[in-house]
């Protein structure tokens, strides 16, 4: 999800200065992507210059921001549009594994039970959130996190099979060896 479009979602429930703003994706997401006040402000300006939003006259020291036509459109066309797989983030986890199965002298086995250890332990915390009263946007976050997890156990798994499978190391020369008769 785009700051930007957190942003503008969070405009149209109304006017909000920028700690507002702030304060209210924290709480829509759970902590989950936490913003810090300066990436809201620098966002606010950018979403202004491209007349997305308005600034609205100050108000007891502070400058709210609203929504313009212009910017729900854009998110109304932003709701429309799917997440393509490829606007996500890189995968960490997927390039540690590819570079340690090239890298010498690196344990491929203890990075994927390292991982897969962590993960689990992850699987549990976002369990234990689930339990705790919430919303239902938050609550609906919270799974998104545990299906997430529960597909990189199963990734896991399944890098580890490969692994046994296709281990990448050549295998020692056999040609030179007596065979015991």
């Amino acid at each position: 999800m785009s700051v930007k479009h957190g942003l503008l979602a969070l405009l149209e429930r109304g006017p909000m200065y920028g700690y507002q703003l702030r304060v209210a994706f924290d709480s829509a997401t759970g902590g989950t992507w936490p913003l810090n006040i300066g990436q809201v402000y620098t966002t606010l300006s950018r979403l202004e210059r491209d007349d997305l939003v308005a600034a609205l006259p100050e108000n007891e020291g502070q400058r709210p921001y609203e929504i313009t036509a212009g910017g729900r459109d854009e998110l109304r066309k932003w709701f429309a549009t799917p997440v393509q797989r490829g606007d996500r983030p890189r995968d960490e986890v997927a390039i540690k594994l590819a570079l340690a199965i090239t890298t010498p002298g690196v344990d491929v086995a203890k990075v994927v039970m390292t991982q897969r250890t962590a993960t689990m332990r992850t699987v549990q915390e976002y369990t234990r959130l689930k339990t705790q009263p919430g919303e239902l946007p938050w609550l609906l976050v919270v799974d998104a996190m545990i299906f997430q997890a529960e597909a990189e156990l199963r990734w896991l798994d399944h890098c580890e099979a490969s692994l046994l499978r296709d281990d990448p190391r050549p295998a020692p020369d056999t040609a030179d060896v007596e065979v015991p008769r």
